[in-house]
């Protein structure tokens, strides 16, 4: 009986450290955030019953100004995993498709994630109004003020809107923003003004408003935030929610320049890519561009359009059958995917 007992005394002796190592595997958080491919999105095509990128006439109707498009022009994420137990970060890691990263680069010790995700999230806004300005600007639209922001509860709240143009300040002509700033400097608290404005989604009027004060000078204040930018008279809605980050943007002026032009862009093919862009068209660099070109690749892609700061990082990433297009600038970008059309070789990393 002693040598039963002493038995099951070593058989327990022995699962003490086996039943604690798993429970080390399963509850113990670790410093580190997985980042892997993520879901692409093709901008040429629907979500949720909503196109990615829809461009309306004031009347609602996009058949007028749009032209039909085929194949692909997908957006790439990166996959993040944070709150990783010891066990799901030693599987993530010798999968080979995730990376292990320290979570203070994600997520740095001064910043709450709430901040950080609120970041990401103004990033991808103002990466879709840049790309539409890009779009814009590469068709040859005519700039005019343009308002951008309009505050809650300011002098403009309810007489201006997002997107209008705004032609004349008092009878007077503004061309752009500097003759705009010329006449706003010379007003003070408490004058009415009229402007004259264009919008996109109504037809043009006027707005007469009262000038608050203004915070850092003796002008008036309108409570609006204006820049030079190209203006149409239709709306482009980008449709993907929370998507953080601007490094959509490349992809998505892609698509407004497809659609409103003839031909298509992609030759019908499968085309991905990355990119923030700016609202001139430079395209800049991105991070984890080897989880997005592989995602690109699992998709069904055979191009990859890559910034060109990325392009040394992005050789050194050998996917068999995807072509690696260097571009700098939207204008770049779409010459490339014309040469491809044609036939031709584009530049490559």
């Amino acid at each position: 009986m002693g040598g039963v007992n002493r038995r099951i005394l070593t058989l327990v002796v022995a699962l003490v450290p086996i039943v604690a190592f798993g429970l080390l595997l399963s509850v113990v958080t670790v410093p580190f955030v997985a980042l892997g491919p993520g879901p692409t999105f093709n901008t040429l095509g629907e979500i949720d019953g909503k196109q990615v990128v829809d461009i309306k006439s004031t009347d609602g109707v996009a058949g007028k100004i749009t032209h039909p498009t085929s194949g692909h022009l997908n957006m790439t994420t990166v996959s993040q995993r944070d709150g990783l137990t010891l066990g799901q970060a030693l599987v993530l890691w010798m999968s080979g498709r995730d990376q292990l990263i320290p979570r203070e680069l994600v997520y740095p010790p001064d910043k709450s994630k709430d901040d950080i995700d609120k970041g990401n999230t103004a990033d991808f806004k103002r990466s879709e109004d840049d790309a539409e300005y890009a779009a814009l600007s590469y068709l040859k639209y005519p700039k005019a003020v343009t308002v951008e922001t309009v505050e809650d509860k300011g002098p403009s709240a309810g007489k201006l809107q997002p997107g209008d143009a705004i032609d004349m300040v008092n009878n007077v002509e503004v061309a752009d923003l500097k003759a705009f700033q010329d006449v706003v400097k010379n007003t003070k608290t408490g004058e009415q003004i009229v402007i004259d404005y264009r919008r996109k989604n109504a037809p043009a009027g006027t707005a007469t408003i009262t000038l608050g004060e203004h915070p850092e000078g003796k002008q008036g204040y309108l409570g609006v935030g204006v820049l030079d930018a190209p203006w149409a008279m239709f709306d482009i809605e980008f449709n993907l929610a929370n998507i953080g980050g601007p490094s959509a943007g490349l992809m998505f002026s892609l698509a407004v320049v497809d659609k409103l032009t003839t031909g298509e862009l992609n030759d019908g093919k499968f085309v991905a890519g990355t990119g923030t862009i700016d609202a001139e068209g430079k395209v800049g660099s991105i991070g984890g561009i080897t989880h997005k070109m592989l995602a690109a690749r699992e998709a069904g892609a055979t191009v990859f359009l890559v910034p060109a700061d990325n392009c040394a990082e992005a050789a050194s990433a050998h996917q068999d059958g995807l072509q690696l297009v260097k571009v700098d600038t939207l204008t770049t970008a779409v010459d490339a995917l014309n040469t491809i059309s044609a036939g031709g070789e584009p530049p490559t990393c």
